[in-house]
């Protein structure tokens, strides 16, 4: 994890995509059918998704690692360290 340039604990980035995923959150309650119910089945399956967590390409992460292993695997610092900068900058909603 990268803390905010300004330091002192949880940088701007951290709060501000809490903000947007309690954003995100709100309007997917807010739009959510109030009528459909679930089956327990239909629940447990979501619940275990969610517990796997996103899935992973691993044939695509051993393609990078061999490519930055190989040195093939273009990095530009400078653009690494503006999307640092403008992540940090951007006003909190």
């Amino acid at each position: 994890m990268v803390d905010g340039i300004a330091g002192g604990g949880r940088g701007r980035i951290d709060a501000a995509r809490m903000a947007a995923s309690q954003r995100v959150a709100t309007l997917a309650k807010a739009t959510a059918p109030k009528t459909v119910q679930t089956s327990a089945t239909e629940a447990s399956a979501a619940a275990r998704m969610a517990q796997d967590g996103p899935p992973i390409d691993s044939a695509k992460i051993a393609a990078i690692r061999a490519a930055i292993a190989e040195g093939r695997y273009p990095v530009d610092p400078q653009a690494i360290a503006q999307k640092m900068i403008e992540l940090d900058l951007q006003p909190l909603a």
